[in-house]
């Protein structure tokens, strides 16, 4: 055999792989979604909530209901690609949980809790520039990226997190554009 006819059978075999890796991974993010799997995971991610906002001397993101608005958002409001990736990134952060740690992320201890989750956005973080942007429009958030913004969202939007967590005036007065802030304020609920 000639060298020539090696080098194309090999660069043959590898797009031929590269092509089915490529069409497994679009049939992947453009699935049905497991809403079910959704649904049944209430409380882990209630758990993943409150490690990135916990209770402290305000309510944390458990106390507020915040795990019932991520589930409501993901359902309703998020795209089948983000949908498809976020459902796959629980599984995969429970999978890793449970090989790691031998328990599942609910009764892991603080610390590692926190790990995970910090491996986990490390792992999600799409690439710097054009490339990332593409990445987002084409491919859909990360996990990690639509839980924490869900998280940050439900709980300000909340009762209880506008209320106690931020600043919250029932009727403001003028708007004040450019205003000081004293030392130990918390920001303005909106």
């Amino acid at each position: 055999m000639n060298r020539r006819k090696a080098i194309f059978r090999i660069s043959l075999a590898g797009a031929g792989v590269g092509a089915a890796f490529a069409g497994y991974k679009w049939y992947d993010i453009t699935k049905s979604p497991d809403i079910a799997y959704l649904d049944k995971s209430r409380e882990f991610i209630a758990a993943l909530a409150e490690t990135i906002i916990p209770a402290t001397d305000t309510p944390g993101a458990k106390e507020t209901g915040v795990h019932d608005f991520i589930i409501m958002m993901v359902k309703e409001c998020t795209e089948r690609k983000a949908q498809n990736k976020f459902i796959n990134g629980l599984k995969d952060l429970q999978e890793y949980c449970n090989y790691e740690h031998g328990k599942p992320y609910q009764e892991c201890p603080s610390q590692q809790q926190e790990s995970v989750l910090m491996r986990f956005e490390k792992k999600d973080k799409p690439y710097n520039g054009l490339l990332g942007k593409a990445q987002v429009r084409f491919l859909g958030k990360s996990f990690f990226a639509t839980l924490k913004e869900y998280t940050v969202e439900g709980y300000c939007t909340s009762e209880a997190g506008a209320t106690k967590g931020l600043a919250y005036l029932p009727v403001p007065g003028n708007y004040s554009g450019c205003t000081t802030l004293e030392q130990g304020q918390k920001a303005w609920a909106l």
